[in-house]
């Protein structure tokens, strides 16, 4: 039978002039169009069901700042009006346009969702969702959560496209960063430092760029975790610089989170992983956010946590661009539970996604080591050779957030059993600064100050750390499983 299911939505959203924009201006970022959905069903009653998906992926599309999303009004004023979409991208000013329609067979539902390029018209990509109007609301947040999750990639592909095809060896600063975007993407240590070279190309341009401030401080922390050769004369201090002065200038931005608070975490624990945790709450649609707050509870938090934000990201990202990152995360968790089979598991699926992330590659040595299959993880340790010839156990080491340390052991361990070389603590030009109880310790010569950020969002992440911080449960989460193999290595 028939029934109309209402659903209340967002009925206006807009970008508070006020609000810095996390990219170098407003007008250069692209901007995006949620038309309403259409609804074939032939019953009127549908419409507000209709209304309210249109409604709700403008609220989720709202909390990325790497686009802009035109007024609820202004796009809703084309509702019934069979236009062009190609004149509704240059009537509104935008570059892309999500349309999408809703069919209906007695309790069944069909939802079509589109995205389209503005100027030519080109679908650039569609998906079908099919619900029942028993379960409409948990059907409703399934497209709401796909579509927000899908969206950012598409459009910075297409724009990274569009700058190398119409804008090619331009140097404003928005292809600087499209460029350097390209390049940190790919994961190989050429790359990354290209991508950093632009990045400080940009912020001589534009020193208060959050974007730019906050992929450079991707750029110099993925380099310290991978063990790579330093870019600065101490690549932690000057990341957690970097990081400082993009929360000052992005505060809210779910990724500027992200990408920050990993670093951050690297000279205060408690603040690195609270700055994590406001970025997933922030946007919970956004993977990166969501797969970073993961990385901060499996080195500085609770394993379930750190499962819990890693699944999370991998049904937002299914097979998708990064998938690798909560792949990987979850067979590393994996291997500090004693779980290596399944670890193996999951890292294999994160190598397919992705075979130059070499955190994927420890995981695999160690956990195939551990398993007594060392023909499979010395040939994961000749790839990983490959990607960096001189990698040691004390490369690996050290750019890891140390306040549990048993939680990078059980994946050097298994490296070391597979014939990983140790190294020298010192190989790595100031790979680590020094710590006491969780804070950078003032012989460091680095302030330990945190970000002063003029916001009530600052404030609330002062509060949530210094809660965490004196208010600890009982302990973490200890794996029985991984003491077992520590005292059997012992």
């Amino acid at each position: 039978m028939d029934r109309q299911v209402p659903r209340v939505g967002y009925r206006f959203i807009r970008v508070d002039a006020d609000t810095k924009a996390a990219l170098p201006a407003p007008e250069v970022r692209p901007a995006l169009a949620v038309l309403p959905f259409s609804n074939l069903s032939g019953d009127p009653r549908q419409d507000s069901f209709a209304d309210g998906i249109a409604d709700e992926i403008i609220a989720a599309l709202s909390r990325f700042r790497s686009f802009a999303v035109i007024a609820r009004d202004c796009s809703f004023a084309y509702k019934g009006n069979a236009t062009d979409v190609r004149k509704i991208a240059a009537e509104l000013g935008v570059s892309y346009v999500l349309e999408g329609s809703i069919r209906q067979s007695g309790t069944r539902l069909r939802i079509v969702a589109e995205l389209v390029e503005g100027q030519s018209g080109t679908h650039m990509w569609a998906q079908t969702f099919d619900g029942t109007l028993d379960e409409i609301f948990d059907f409703q947040d399934q497209i709401t959560e796909r579509v927000a999750t899908l969206i950012e990639p598409l459009i910075q592909t297409a724009e990274i496209e569009r700058s190398r095809r119409e804008r090619p060896g331009n140097v404003a600063t928005y292809d600087i960063y499209l460029q350097a975007l390209a390049k940190i993407s790919s994961e190989t240590e050429s790359d990354n430092a290209a991508a950093y070279a632009l990045l400080m190309q940009g912020l001589a341009a534009e020193p208060d760029n959050a974007q730019l401030l906050a992929h450079a401080t991707w750029a110099l922390e993925h380099r310290y975790t991978m063990g790579w050769p330093a870019l600065t004369d101490d690549d932690v201090q000057a990341c957690a610089a970097l990081a400082r002065r993009a929360l000052e200038h992005g505060a809210g931005d779910a990724m500027v989170m992200a990408h920050c608070g990993v670093a951050l975490m690297q000279t205060d624990y408690d603040w690195g992983l609270a700055v994590l945790q406001a970025a997933a709450e922030s946007n919970p649609n956004n993977p990166m956010a969501v797969v970073r707050a993961g990385v901060g509870h499996l080195h500085c938090g609770d394993i379930r946590d750190a499962f819990r934000h890693f699944h999370r990201a991998n049904r937002l990202t299914p097979g998708d661009r990064g998938a690798h990152f909560s792949l990987c995360g979850i067979a590393h968790a994996h291997v500090i539970l004693g779980e290596d089979d399944q670890a193996v598991a999951w890292a294999s699926r994160a190598l397919a996604s992705n075979p130059n992330f070499e955190a994927t590659l420890w995981v695999l040595i160690a956990a195939s080591a551990h398993l007594g299959r060392m023909e499979e993880a010395h040939r994961h340790l000749a790839a990983l050779r490959r990607l960096t010839p001189d990698i040691t156990i004390e490369r690996v080491r050290a750019g890891q957030a140390g306040k549990y340390p048993d939680r990078i052991a059980a994946v050097l361990d298994g490296m070391r059993l597979a014939g990983v070389p140790a190294g020298k603590a010192n190989e790595i030009r100031k790979m680590r600064p020094c710590f006491s109880q969780g804070r950078i310790s003032s012989t460091a010569g680095v302030d330990p100050g945190r970000p002063k950020l003029w916001s009530g969002w600052g404030r609330e992440l002062e509060i949530r750390a210094e809660a965490r911080r004196w208010k600890r449960p009982a302990g973490p989460f200890v794996p029985s499983a991984h003491l077992s193999r520590l005292q059997r290595s012992a």
